[in-house]
């Protein structure tokens, strides 16, 4: 185990398990089109026997973005809980086969590990039936000074606010690493995630957190406003940094009186939308860490998320960055 990594993830570890249906498939199984649906273990099981050929990989929001930073070449170490079963197994494999410190062994006992039927219609339009499983048996002693270490930056991810333990965990992963001179990156995860846990999520900015990405819905359910142009008002009067996407719309960064504007990239071909802000933040974050100038991190973060959408699963290639820099 590295002690020192310039990226460290805590989130839900879920497999995704990825396969192309058409819009009867949705009907027959009963599932509104691009929604995130919670099932149980019976629910996973029975739609997963249904389904046709498909991809599994390691996944979650936050497991995404480690996985993609470590494929831009970036050196990464991940906090998540697995079941030692076939999925787990698989979740474990995949990040290790990227380079990622895995910094937990998978559980012999409690819940199977927590999976993801991400279901892509042919416009790349995605709906998840997701079992959560063990991801939410993360406790409070797989935080600790050795699984912690010293990152140069710690990326939390709002869904573990989810789980029983998930508060008082966070807590303690930011008191370890704040002692380590770490910054503190949160992802707000999902508008709905915001309105579960909106004060929390607002102390954390006000208090420790140093960067937060979101993309546009996700902040203005933070500062309860309909008006993007508000929340970029008043995100400038904290010294903290605001790195938000916004679709076709590109993303801005603000950094108190510091603003960069970035415009989305031109796209072929939408065929997945799978993990295009989590690619986004491995990117920036990568720019962040190897200490490039603002607009460059988002560029590279535009790079990333444009590369996602146009593939199916929420992988970056490995020489994304090579040709990032030819793309220049």
């Amino acid at each position: 185990m590295t002690d020192a990594v310039p990226l460290l993830g805590i989130s839900n570890a879920i497999v995704d398990v990825l396969a192309h249906v058409d819009e009867a498939f949705l009907e027959d199984i009963g599932v509104p089109r691009g929604s995130m649906t919670l099932i149980d273990e019976q629910r996973a099981k029975e739609i997963y026997d249904r389904m046709g050929p498909a991809t599994e990989m390691s996944g979650g929001s936050v497991a995404n973005t480690v996985a993609n930073f470590a494929s831009l070449g970036g050196r990464a170490a991940y906090i998540g809980r697995v079941k030692a079963d076939q999925l787990g197994e698989i979740f474990v494999h995949d990040m290790r086969a990227l380079g990622v410190d895995v910094r937990l062994k998978p559980a012999q006992d409690g819940a199977p590990t927590a999976r993801s039927h991400i279901l892509i219609t042919p416009d790349g339009q995605r709906t998840m039936q997701t079992y959560l499983g063990a991801c939410t048996e993360l406790s409070l002693s797989d935080v600790t000074e050795t699984t912690v270490g010293a990152p140069q930056v710690l990326l939390l991810e709002g869904y573990v606010w989810d789980i029983p333990e998930g508060p008082a965990l966070i807590v303690e992963a930011v008191r370890i690493a704040k002692r380590r001179q770490s910054r503190i990156a949160l992802s707000l995860s999902d508008s709905f995630c915001v309105e579960r846990h909106r004060q929390e999520f607002l102390d954390a900015v006000t208090d420790s957190v140093d960067i937060v990405f979101a993309d546009d819905d996700e902040i203005m359910a933070l500062f309860e406003t309909g008006n993007f142009d508000d929340v970029v008002e008043t995100v400038a009067r904290f010294e903290k940094l605001f790195v938000m996407t916004r679709s076709e719309k590109g993303s801005v960064i603000v950094h108190g009186g510091q603003q960069v504007l970035q415009p989305a990239l031109p796209v072929k071909k939408v065929i997945d939308t799978t993990g295009a802000g989590d690619a986004y933040t491995a990117g920036f974050l990568y720019g962040f860490t190897t200490e490039r100038p603002l607009d460059e991190c988002a560029r590279l973060g535009t790079y990333c998320a444009t590369s996602i959408i146009q593939k199916v699963g929420a992988r970056i290639e490995k020489d994304a960055v090579t040709a990032y820099s030819q793309a220049l």
